[in-house]
């Protein structure tokens, strides 16, 4: 990656990455270094998950049922953790989603905001 791509990336809110977190692992179980990889790739790079943000994350999602873990063995034979969406953690998805919908709605009024009567 170029210093420029380096310099757009944009880190992520801690709220923002639970929800990503969730979507992700909507696909299956996977370990964490594979979430944040996920996260980045389909962002094209764009967004960036920091091991000092990714792995407290995970601990609150398990600490709230919404995720569970469990040991595992890594594609490069490695011990590692696996990630797995719980029920409950399904369910907060679909909420968390809507709330995310119903927040970028209002930013893009207020960034894009419609001409009413004449008026900016």
């Amino acid at each position: 990656m170029s210093t420029t791509q380096a310099r757009q990336r944009i880190v992520l809110l801690q709220g923002t990455l639970d929800l990503l977190i969730l979507r992700t692992l909507l696909r299956g179980p996977v370990h964490g270094h594979a979430i944040a990889k996920a996260i980045e790739f389909n962002s094209d790079d764009v967004l960036q998950v920091e091991q000092g943000s990714l792995y407290p994350a995970l601990h609150r999602l398990i600490k709230r049922q919404w995720i569970s873990v469990e040991e595992g063995v890594s594609e490069n034979n490695r011990r590692a953790k696996f990630y797995r969406l719980t029920a409950k953690g399904r369910r907060q998805l679909a909420v968390e989603t809507g709330k995310w919908d119903k927040l970028a709605g209002a930013i893009a009024r207020i960034l894009r905001p419609v001409e009413q009567e004449g008026k900016p």
